[in-house]
């Protein structure tokens, strides 16, 4: 679909990004598994070059690992694959999308200047990343990308406790019994400190979006009324410093055993 697009319209230059998975097919990242079984050469390049095909394009601008643990940081076959990548002009940059709740697993990795960007959770209530992650990024001038910016959804605002979701939607678990209450409960206190004439999406994306550490934003979007709805997000600037002081209070730190990774 990406590269229908791009051959659309060659005059208009559009940034693609996109991720190699694990060829263990393992999610998260773990350093139980070794750097080879996950990411050998020979299944990054293969995916590198299936993805440049399959887009139409001389060069991917940015490419990713799906998982990541520091532990592989290290491992030569990691150093010597990304340099290839590069120095092939198979991609312009590269970078590593980080296991929920664990923000600093990658920053070995970024020290070592093979990494141009992070992909990482970080909402208003996923505010970790802003401990030790941002200003390694910052030091380093490493780009951020902020996923899961609603909170799988919670910060659209329309969870209630009797939401339920599908058999086989995995939010049936994020949003189970020991995480759907009290996800309900903040949800309501942020709605109570909404700015007249904002919406609770305007605000979650604002909140990320005035952070100067954050390159971009990746939601989740199913109809194209919520994609102008979020781009117009971007041209509305950061939050009131008031209101971004409030919604630091909103921090919650968690890393239930039970919740999907």
């Amino acid at each position: 679909m990406i590269g229908k697009i791009l051959k659309q319209d060659p005059g208009k230059r559009l940034y693609v990004a996109s991720k190699v998975p694990p060829k263990n097919r393992k999610w998260p990242a773990s350093r139980e598994y070794a750097y080879v079984d996950v990411f050998p050469r020979d299944h990054v390049v293969q995916h590198a070059e299936m993805i440049r095909e399959a887009i139409g394009v001389a060069q991917i601008d940015l490419l990713q690992f799906h998982v990541w643990d520091d532990s592989w940081t290290d491992d030569a076959d990691f150093r010597s694959t990304v340099e290839e990548l590069k120095n092939k002009k198979l991609i312009s940059h590269f970078g590593l999308s980080l296991n929920r709740w664990e923000p600093e697993n990658g920053i070995e990795a970024l020290r070592t200047g093979l990494v141009d960007s992070v992909q990482v959770i970080y909402n208003i209530f996923d505010q970790s990343p802003e401990d030790e992650l941002f200003p390694v990024c910052r030091e380093l001038n490493v780009g951020v990308i902020a996923r899961v910016p609603l909170d799988e959804g919670s910060l659209g605002g329309k969870l209630t406790l009797e939401t339920k979701f599908p058999a086989g939607d995995w939010r049936a678990s994020y949003f189970g019994p020991e995480n759907l209450a009290e996800t309900v409960e903040r949800v309501e206190r942020l709605k109570d400190i909404l700015p007249p004439g904002m919406t609770l999406p305007e605000m979650a994306f604002r909140f990320i979006l005035s952070n100067p550490d954050v390159s971009t934003t990746i939601p989740g979007m199913r109809k194209a009324k919520h994609v102008g709805e979020n781009i117009s997000y971007s041209n509305k600037g950061p939050l009131p410093k008031d209101l971004l002081k409030e919604l630091r209070t909103h921090r919650w730190d968690r890393k239930p055993k039970a919740w999907a990774a």
